[in-house]
């Protein structure tokens, strides 16, 4: 190996032009699992975020704590590759490469921090009394509230799925 190539080759072109159809198909793949994985990753954390950031809700304790055990224990290797393919059956196929990054508990407790200091409690307490439920208060008032922390956790989401390797290695052996 030299940092300065002895010979001029155009043959790694060559091989991409001659086989475009894989690289489109790849791209594809990728684009597809980066957009929606990210989509629906960020829709689940703000869906957990929010419960657990509300002082009135009697589990939030236990919810957090669930999220905070998971982020400095986790099952390892072996176990989390069995269940994904020997429970749930996902080995080659799209939502192996979406479901693993789902729920980071590390964007779980962001947003729930995000939530607690930002969004005053007054603003909950008045869309209650004008008869809004807890979904309509955390559609129309929260997440407008919340478009720094949307746009955080959601570009994080978006790099952790297109720079995946880990997920592909282990989960996909087809190579269509």
């Amino acid at each position: 190996y030299s940092l300065i190539p002895r010979d001029f080759s155009l043959e790694a072109y060559k091989y991409i032009f001659k086989n475009i159809m894989v690289v489109v198909r790849a791209y594809g793949v990728t684009m597809f699992v980066t957009v929606v994985g990210s989509t629906v990753s960020l829709i689940i954390t703000a869906l957990y975020a929010y419960p657990i950031s509300r002082k009135d809700f009697k589990y939030r304790k236990a919810f957090t704590f669930i999220v905070f055990l998971t982020m400095l224990f986790n099952g390892g290797l072996v176990p989390w590759y069995m269940v994904y393919v020997n429970v749930l059956h996902i080995n080659d196929t799209i939502m192996a490469l979406i479901l693993p990054y789902l729920v980071t508990p590390l964007y779980v407790l962001i947003m729930r921090t995000f939530f607690m200091t930002t969004i005053p409690d007054g603003i909950i307490e008045a869309a209650k009394i004008d008869g809004a439920g807890e979904l309509q208060t955390f559609i129309k008032i929260v997440l407008p509230l919340s478009k720094p922390v949307l746009a955080t956790i959601g570009l994080f989401n978006t790099l952790t799925y297109w720079n995946d390797w880990y997920a592909p290695l282990l989960f996909i052996n087809n190579e269509k």
